[in-house]
C-alpha cells in the first residue's frame, strides 16, 4: 500500500531513546481481565492526553463507534492463486453472510486448479483478543503508528499526532489500473484518515470490506475526511488487515504471526518494528537504527505504553536491519 508522504524529516539525538531496547519496566497500577473492552482501559482523558494537539475532527467517541461497529464484521478472503478473489463479509449482528467480491472467473474449472488459500479477520479481535498486557501494547503500537502518520508539530514532543486528515500534497490522484476497484473520473486516492489509505485499489477493497460496497468509498473518497468513524475504520481496517506476503499488524503484537524462514533470513521478528516495516518498510527499514521517522514512532510507542500503564520489556522496537517486503 502506498504510504503517507512524510510530513517532516528530522534528527532524534539517542538521548531520546536511551535503552529503548530494554526500557523501563512501569508496572501496571490497575489489574484488567483477559478480554476486557478496550474502552475499559483507555478512557477519554487518556485519550485526550495522547493527543493534545488533535485536530478535533478526531474524537475519542468517534473512535469508539469506529471500535464497536468493527466489532460486528468478520471478513472471509479466500485466493486462488495470488491475484483471484473470493471476499464474504459477515455481519455477526444478524449472523447474515453476503459475497461482496468473486472475481469473473473464480468458478471456471481452471481456475479451480491453482493454489487455493484463505484466511478470516474478525475485527472483534483488534485490541482485545489476548491478554490485558498484550492488548495495551496494541493499543499503543496502533496509535503510536497513526500517530506519527498524521504529526504536525515540533520534533521529539510527541504530542503533535491526530492534526492531519489527509498528506499535504492533494495534487495527486493517486490512481492505478484496476478493473475490480476501478477509479472513479475526476476521483483522488491520496493518503486519508489515521493511516493514510491511499490508492484507489485499496479504497475498494477497503470499502468491500467495511461497508458491503465497493463504491461506498471509491466514488465518494472524500468520506474518509468528512465522517471520523469511517476514519477510524480505514485505519483499524488497515490494521487488521495482511497484505499478500506481509501480516497485519494486528497479529504481529497480539502475538499470532510466526515468522516464516524467508521472514527470518530477512531479519523480520515479531515486535513494534515489524508494524513498521508493514506500514512503510521500503522507505524506513534496513537503514540502520538511526531513521528518523523510524525512531519517531518508537519515541511515540514508549511514551504511549508508560501512558497506559505497561511495558514492552523485549521490544523488537527498530527495523532498522529488517528487509523490506518487495
Amino acid at each position: 500500500m502506498k504510504r503517507l508522504l512524510i510530513l517532516s524529516a528530522f534528527v532524534l539525538t539517542n538521548t531520546l531513546f536511551t535503552g529503548f531496547k530494554n526500557p523501563v519496566v512501569v508496572p501496571a497500577k490497575i489489574s484488567f481481565a483477559a478480554n476486557t473492552p478496550l474502552n475499559i482501559f483507555f478512557a477519554e482523558k487518556i485519550f485526550n492526553d495522547f493527543f493534545p494537539m488533535r485536530n478535533k475532527f478526531y474524537t475519542y467517541p468517534s473512535f469508539l463507534k469506529a471500535v464497536k461497529e468493527l466489532s460486528a464484521v468478520k471478513i472471509k478472503v479466500e485466493k486462488r492463486d495470488v491475484w483471484m478473489y473470493k471476499i464474504t463479509r459477515t455481519d455477526l449482528t444478524t449472523g447474515k453472510s453476503t459475497v461482496v467480491r468473486q472475481d469473473a472467473d473464480w468458478n471456471e474449472a481452471w481456475a479451480q486448479q491453482k493454489k487455493y488459500t484463505s484466511f478470516t479477520v474478525n475485527f472483534s479481535a483488534f485490541c482485545s483478543e489476548k491478554s490485558p498486557e498484550t492488548n495495551k501494547k496494541e493499543l499503543a503500537a496502533f496509535l503510536a503508528q497513526c500517530a506519527h502518520e498524521t504529526r504536525g508539530g515540533e520534533d521529539g514532543k510527541y504530542n503533535d499526532g491526530l492534526m492531519f486528515l489527509h498528506e499535504l500534497n492533494t495534487k495527486l490522484t493517486y490512481t492505478s489500473p484496476n478493473n475490480v476497484y476501478p477509479a472513479v473520473p475526476g476521483k483522488k486516492y491520496y493518503g486519508r484518515g489515521p493511516l493514510q489509505l491511499s490508492y484507489n485499489g485499496n479504497y475498494g477493497f477497503a470499502s468491500d470490506c467495511i461497508f458491503g460496497d465497493k463504491n461506498k468509498l471509491l466514488q465518494n473518497p472524500d468520506l474518509v475526511t468528512a465522517d471520523a468513524v469511517t476514519a477510524f475504520k480505514t485505519a483499524i481496517y488497515f490494521w487488521m488487515m495482511p497484505q499478500n506476503a506481509k501480516p497485519a499488524a494486528h497479529d504481529v503484537m497480539a502475538g499470532n504471526w510466526q515468522p516464516t524462514e524467508a521472514d527470518k533470513a530477512a531479519g523480520r521478528v515479531a515486535g513494534f518494528g515489524m508494524t513498521t516495516n508493514i506500514i512503510n518498510g521500503g522507505i524506513e527499514c534496513n537503514k540502520g537504527d538511526k531513521n528518523f521517522d523510524m525512531n519517531d514512532r518508537i519515541g511515540f510507542y514508549q511514551l504511549f505504553l508508560k501512558k497506559l500503564q505497561v511495558a514492552d520489556t523485549n521490544c523488537a522496537c527498530s527495523c532498522g536491519k529488517m528487509q523490506p517486503y518487495p
